[in-house]
């Protein structure tokens, strides 16, 4: 991924707001990588799977994840990928995300990244493009914040459990079957979970089983089958999940994005 072409812009102080476009094939990977700016990295089709050191990022067709300055981050294609980035200086980030976020992409902001790949450095002040790139760092602050990460624990006894639950999706066991199996009073492991992830037990594995649902549907596997692998008792469970989540059915969602 030739993710540093973007410095000379701003090595040169042209231009605070930099829009650029790359289109990838399933299943590449990048290299691990930061930037000296903050990005929204967006895939206005396919789907991308985000790591960084807090964890998994997925961001399906107009969604986004926006890094912070100096966040090193992998992202792996998991179906064909029309990316496109927005990267903002540090003197423009008043008002936007702190944190790696998933947003929802509105229309009218997925309009405006369209809009900033087309245009050059520098702006005219108080010209057209400029006023594109002010509207889109507006949309940004106003977007939508998803539920479409995954933090991971810290320690290795909680870090190997997650691992067993992306293995197996569907294992039913609870917090109370887990306590047991790692020694655990079952309220000291929803506590030292909630602690190293920001989440509870459950809601971890609904978010889990969310991120593999997502992976799966775009690479076409049926809403049935993603279903019953995911330990759903019906596959109207799982898109009751599903629409709850992310606002669309499993059915439609990839079509509706």
């Amino acid at each position: 991924m030739d993710s540093f072409d973007h410095l000379n812009e701003f090595d040169l102080g042209l231009q605070p707001v930099v829009g650029k476009p790359r289109d990838y094939p399933a299943g590449l990977e990048t290299p691990r990588h930061n930037h000296p700016t903050a990005q929204l990295l967006c895939a206005v089709e396919g789907l991308m799977l985000v790591g960084t050191e807090r964890g998994q990022w997925i961001v399906p067709p107009t969604r986004a994840i926006w890094l912070p300055i100096g966040t090193w981050h992998e992202v792996r294609m998991v179906s064909a990928v029309r990316m496109r980035s927005i990267y903002v200086r540090r003197d423009r980030l008043a008002g936007l995300p702190e944190d790696c976020c998933v947003l929802e992409v509105s229309p009218l902001l997925r309009e405006l990244v369209v809009a900033a790949m087309t245009v050059k450095a520098p702006c005219a002040p108080g010209g057209r493009d400029e006023r594109v790139m002010d509207l889109l760092l507006n949309e940004i602050r106003r977007a939508e914040v998803l539920p479409l990460s995954l933090p991971q624990p810290a320690s290795p006894a909680l870090r190997q459990l997650c691992a067993v639950w992306l293995e197996k999706p569907d294992d039913a066991r609870g917090a109370a079957e887990w306590a047991r199996e790692l020694a655990l009073d079952p309220r000291t492991l929803q506590r030292r979970f909630r602690r190293e992830t920001g989440l509870s037990f459950g809601q971890w594995r609904r978010q889990a089983r969310l991120m593999l649902a997502l992976q799966r549907l775009a690479c076409g596997d049926s809403v049935l089958k993603v279903a019953l692998d995911l330990g759903y008792a019906s596959p109207s469970a799982f898109a009751t999940m599903f629409k709850r989540e992310l606002g669309a059915p499993p059915s439609s969602f990839f079509a509706a994005s």
